[in-house]
């Protein structure tokens, strides 16, 4: 539980950006991955299989960023 003494909001923005940093840095060391779900890796599976089979189903990642920002608008 967190200490009530301790008052977050008085820290700059940068000090609570390194406060969230090492929270979630704390979680991934002690955290176990989480399981995916059978129809999840068959997807993966199926994915990874056919862009090996044809390299140019890949998509350039700047553009599925582009693409991501451009939904938002």
């Amino acid at each position: 539980m967190a200490d009530p003494a301790i008052d977050y909001t008085k820290l700059s923005v940068p000090e609570r950006l390194q406060l969230v940093e090492d929270i979630w840095d704390s979680i991934a060391r002690e955290a176990n991955p989480l399981p995916l779900a059978e129809a999840d890796v068959a997807e993966l599976d199926r994915r990874s299989c056919a862009h090996r089979d044809d390299r140019n189903t890949a998509i350039p990642a700047e553009d599925v960023i582009k693409e991501l920002y451009d939904r938002e608008s």
